[in-house]
C-alpha cells in the first residue's frame, strides 16, 4: 500500500515524499482510514512505528476541508513537553503548505509566550494537562471550537496522575467532538477512560501487551554497582559506541553520571525534570547533532524522545516499573532501523530483571565481562564475554536503514 491509496490530500502527499516516505507503517495504514471516516479511535503500537503521523496526517487532512476561525480545532494531549515539541515538529512539517498554525503549551516555559500565540490564532494545539488547565483557568485558551481531540501515550498520562486534568478538559469539550485514544496497552485503566469519553470507538491493536521493539538486540551484564561507571566506559571505548542515551534512576544520578563520563573523556550531558526547559531542549539538540555521544536521561526521556536511527540505549539503572524498560529500548530500533539495548544489572537488580523479562516474554541474554565481574552472589547466566553471541562488536553499525521508506513521526 501506497500513501496515495489512503486518500490524503495532495498537498499532505507532498511533504510526506519531501521526507522521504513512500509507504505507511501498519498503524498508519490502519488508524489513517479510521480518522477520516469521523469516526473515534482507539490504537495501540509499539514505540518507533510511526504512530505521531497515523493521527496527524489524517488531522490534517480534516482541516484542510474546512475554514478556521483563529480558535483551535485540533487538541492534542501528551503526557511529556518532549513529546509535545514532537507532535509540534509532525504537524509543521506536514501542514506547512497547509499554512496550519500550531503551537505548544506545557510548563517550565513563559506562560506570557503561550498566551500570546493562542490569542494570534492556533488551529492545532499541542497541551500537556496541567498547563492547558492553568489556561483553562485563567480563561487564555478557549477549547469550544475543537473538533477533534487526540490522546497521545495515554497510558503513560495516567501512570503520571493526569486522570483528573484529563476529565475535566474532555468534559469540556463539545460532545460532537472525534476522540482519538492512543497507548501503548489497553490496560483496565485506559479501557474505563475509552468507555467514558469515546463514542464506539474503531479498535486497533498493533501491539500485544509488553512487546519490547522487534528490532533491538537486547542484552545485559552482571556487575557491581560501583563499578557500573567504569563498565560503560569501557564499552563505549572498546566497542565504538556512537550515540549513546544512557537511563538512570535519578536525577541527581543522571547529573552525577554525565559529569563521571565527561572526566573520562566522553562527551556526555543530562536530561530531567529539574532541567530547565531551555537547557534540555540545548542538550538534546547536542546529542541529536552529534555534539555528545552520551544523553544521560531519567525516565522524562523514556518517551516522546524522536532521535533518528539512534543506535544504542544502555539501562545504567533498571527501571522499577517493568513497563518502563520496554519504553526505554523503544528509542532505539525504530522505523526499521537496528538497535541494541544494554542492561547494567546489579546484584540488588535481578529481581527487576526478572519482572521485566515477564512482561516481555523472552530471556534477555546476560554475562559477566571479564573485567568487571561482580564479587556479588548470583553469577552470570550465560558465561563471561559479550551478551548476544554476535551482538554489538567493534565498529559495528546498529543505525540500520529506513527500511521500508515509512515516516517515524
Amino acid at each position: 500500500m501506497s500513501f496515495s491509496e489512503l486518500g490524503l490530500s495532495a498537498d499532505i502527499l507532498s511533504a510526506v515524499s519531501a521526507q522521504g516516505y513512500s509507504e505507511p507503517t501498519p498503524i498508519q495504514a490502519s488508524a489513517i482510514p479510521a480518522v477520516l471516516s469521523g469516526a473515534d479511535v482507539m490504537a495501540t503500537a509499539q514505540t518507533g512505528t510511526g504512530k505521531t503521523a497515523a493521527f496527524t496526517l489524517p488531522v490534517l487532512h480534516q482541516l484542510s476541508e474546512r475554514r478556521g476561525t483563529g480558535k483551535p480545532r485540533v487538541l492534542v494531549l501528551t503526557p511529556t513537553r518532549e513529546l509535545a515539541g514532537q507532535v509540534v515538529d509532525s504537524v509543521a512539517t506536514y501542514g506547512k503548505a497547509m499554512g496550519v498554525r500550531t503551537t505548544a503549551v506545557y510548563g517550565g516555559m513563559p506562560i506570557g509566550k503561550q498566551i500570546g500565540a493562542l490569542k494570534r490564532g492556533v488551529d492545532v494545539l499541542v497541551a500537556t494537562p496541567g498547563r492547558l488547565i492553568d489556561h483553562l483557568e485563567r480563561k487564555t485558551v478557549d477549547l469550544s471550537q475543537v473538533e477533534t481531540v487526540v490522546l497521545d501515550e495515554a497510558d503513560r498520562m495516567l501512570d503520571m496522575g493526569f486522570i483528573k486534568p484529563i476529565e475535566r478538559i474532555l468534559g469540556s469539550l463539545r460532545p460532537s467532538r472525534q476522540t482519538l485514544l492512543f497507548s501503548a496497552t489497553f490496560s483496565g485503566p485506559i479501557r474505563k477512560l475509552a468507555e467514558r469519553f469515546l463514542n464506539d470507538p474503531e479498535r486497533i491493536d498493533m501491539a500485544r501487551p509488553g512487546a519490547a521493539t522487534e528490532n533491538v538486540e537486547q542484552s545485559a551484564y552482571f556487575v557491581d554497582g560501583h563499578r557500573k561507571r567504569a563498565l560503560l566506559t569501557h564499552l563505549m571505548s572498546e566497542e565504538e559506541w556512537g550515540q549513546v542515551l544512557v537511563f538512570t534512576r535519578t536525577k541527581r544520578g543522571a547529573d552525577k553520571l554525565a559529569e563521571q563520563l565527561e572526566r573520562d573523556g566522553i562527551r556526555s550531558t543530562a536530561i530531567h525534570g529539574d532541567k530547565p526547559q531551555g537547557a534540555r531542549t540545548k542538550a538534546l539538540s547536542a546529542f541529536k547533532r552529534n555534539s555528545v555521544q552520551a544523553l544521560v536521561a531519567t525516565d522524562v526521556a523514556a518517551r516522546g524522545l524522536d532521535i533518528d536511527k539512534l543506535p544504542h540505549v544502555v539501562n545504567f539503572d533498571l527501571p522499577d516499573n517493568a513497563d518502563d524498560y520496554v519504553h526505554r529500548i523503544g528509542r532505539t530500533g525504530r522505523a526499521g532501523a537496528q538497535g541494541r539495548a544494554v542492561s547494567l544489572v546489579s546484584g540488588d537488580e535481578r529481581r527487576q530483571l526478572s519482572a521485566i523479562e515477564r512482561l516481555v516474554k523472552e530471556r534477555i541474554p546476560a554475562t559477566t565481562h571479564d573485567a568487571f565481574a561482580p564479587t556479588q552472589t548470583g553469577g552470570s547466566r550465560s558465561g563471561k564475554g559479550r551478551p548476544g553471541g554476535n551482538g554489538g562488536g567493534r565498529g559495528r553499525n546498529n543505525g540500520g536503514g529506513n527500511r521500508g521508506q515509512r515516516p517515524n513521526r
